[in-house]
C-alpha cells in the first residue's frame, strides 16, 4: 500500500525516493593535501639546488637537451629514476632549469 506523503514532499517511488535530507558539507581530510608543497618546503628546496647545483645525470640531461635529444633525454632519464612519469616530470624540471639559465643570461648581457 503507498501512502499519500504529499505534506512533506517525500516520495515512495521513482528516482528521488526516500527521506528528504540536508547534505552536510565535506571535511577536508589531511589526506587530501598530501603532497601539497608547503611555501616552507619549497623556499629550502631552492636554496638546496642554488648552493649543491645539479647532479651529475641531470647535468647530462640538459647536455641532451640542449642538442635536442628530448627522446633521449627522457630514456635516460627513465633508466635513472625507474617510472616513466618520473622521468617526464624530471625531463620537463630540466627544460624549464634551462630556459632560467638563458634567461638569466640574456639578462646579464
Amino acid at each position: 500500500a503507498v501512502v499519500s506523503t504529499q505534506s512533506t514532499g517525500e516520495m515512495c517511488v521513482g528516482l528521488d525516493k526516500g527521506h528528504k535530507v540536508t547534505k552536510l558539507p565535506k571535511r577536508v581530510k589531511p589526506s587530501q593535501r598530501k603532497g601539497a608543497k608547503s611555501k616552507r618546503v619549497k623556499i629550502i628546496r631552492e636554496v638546496i639546488r642554488e648552493v649543491a647545483g645539479f647532479s651529475p645525470y641531470e647535468r647530462r640531461v640538459m647536455e641532451l637537451l640542449k642538442v635536442n635529444k628530448d627522446k633521449r633525454a627522457l630514456k635516460f632519464c627513465k633508466k635513472r629514476l625507474g617510472t616513466h612519469r618520473r622521468a617526464k616530470r624530471k625531463r620537463e624540471e630540466m627544460q624549464i632549469a634551462l630556459q632560467m639559465m638563458r634567461k638569466a643570461k640574456a639578462a646579464g648581457n
